[in-house]
């Protein structure tokens, strides 16, 4: 594939004016809630009502915009350590029907942990019904604290996705990104109720985890499936640059860390490769990097010029930035939002509203039109 050059435009105004002008659209930014402890996804119930999680292991039910959050209980127990703890949160396409709710977290397995999908039911203020999706193998955990991921996706079709990062750190070789024995560094794909499906790229294989959709993925926190054109697009953490957004294929190597466009935080190179015969090439890479967070895809009613384009988060970077497709291709950038805070999840709700959460400060807020 090849890698699309973009110019980054910026808007006109930071949140903290009271409009922000951007090429596309004026918005204003409405807080949903404020004093939230590293909040890490939301998802919007069908009522209307908001559920948002905290790394620290706790799940939150927001009535309305600017009700007091009340935590839910019945939460698996997660381990809150680094990177780990509760993660992401998605509701099942069929919600309405079958009442699934869908959480990623970071499953404490002796010293260590590994990232876990289990799914729940909500009945007043609990969870019921827990099932486990994704059981990680025992003999996998570690005791870092680096790159669990984890972001969830449906296609619809029954499936659904879900990233684990390479984990990182000292103690973990940094090929298991490349060992398809691992469960590390790479994109699974599940039927909804944790079967595995028959027609994913490495059944059969002895030396694969049957999970396994794509490999090669250093630390990907941002996944959002396309219905309309079947297209899985991805964003992950590259190391001191390298930041890449990605469209995920099956069976797909993504190079990490055997091609990267970053080196070490200290400097040092990793790889000399910024490409490779046989791997994917990242639709955009940034450098410097964004520290990718969340991804949306906009497809809603109250900004008819963003519909089709993606929404990349940013940590360290503290921005928001809409990225243009003209299909696969990456046709122009700009940065929404910037120097308001690091963002963890950018969510796209079926209201038709734009949805960003900080990790710090910690709140949630909402794009609307100003127009």
């Amino acid at each position: 594939m090849r890698l699309m050059p973009v110019v980054l435009l910026f808007a006109a105004a930071s949140a903290c004016a009271e409009v922000i002008d951007s090429s596309a659209h004026r918005f204003r930014v409405e807080t949903i809630a404020d004093g939230l402890d590293h909040p890490w996804a939301a998802a919007q119930l069908p009522d209307g009502r908001f559920l948002v999680t905290e790394r620290r292991g706790r799940l939150l039910l927001i009535d309305s915009p600017g009700a007091a959050p009340r935590e839910i209980s019945g939460v698996p127990p997660v381990l809150a350590r680094g990177q780990g703890g509760l993660l992401d949160i998605a509701l099942h396409p069929s919600y309405t029907e079958n009442g699934w709710i869908y959480l990623a977290y970071s499953k404490p397995i002796g010293d260590g942990s590994l990232t876990a999908i289990a799914r729940a039911k909500l009945q007043d203020d609990r969870l019921t019904d827990l099932e486990m999706i994704f059981d990680p193998p025992a003999d996998q955990a570690t005791g870092s604290g680096l790159h669990f991921g984890c972001r969830m996706a449906f296609d619809g079709r029954g499936h659904i996705f879900f990233s684990i990062g390479d984990r990182g750190g000292p103690t973990n070789p940094k090929n298991l990104a490349q060992s398809l024995s691992s469960v590390a560094g790479k994109i699974h794909r599940l039927h909804d109720d944790g079967r595995v499906p028959a027609d994913n790229p490495f059944i059969g294989r002895k030396d694969a985890m049957p999970s396994i959709w794509a490999y090669g993925s250093r630390n990907a926190q941002g996944l959002v499936y396309d219905a309309a054109s079947g297209r899985l697009w991805e964003t992950e953490h590259g190391p001191r640059g390298g930041d890449e957004l990605n469209l995920i294929r099956k069976g797909a190597n993504y190079g990490w860390p055997l091609a990267s466009h970053g080196v070490n935080y200290s400097g040092t190179t990793i790889t000399k490769n910024k490409s490779l015969p046989g791997m994917e090439d990242p639709v955009v890479q940034w450098t410097p990097v964004i520290a990718a967070s969340g991804l949306a895809l906009y497809r809603g009613d109250k900004f008819p010029r963003w519909r089709g384009n993606l929404f990349a988060g940013g940590l360290a970077s503290e921005r928001v930035v809409r990225v243009e497709l003209n299909g696969a291709a990456v046709t122009g950038q700009e940065v929404l939002l910037r120097d308001t805070g690091r963002v963890r999840d950018v969510r796209a709700f079926e209201d038709g509203f734009l949805y960003v959460l900080y990790d710090e400060p910690g709140k949630f807020v909402r794009l609307v039109p100003a127009e």
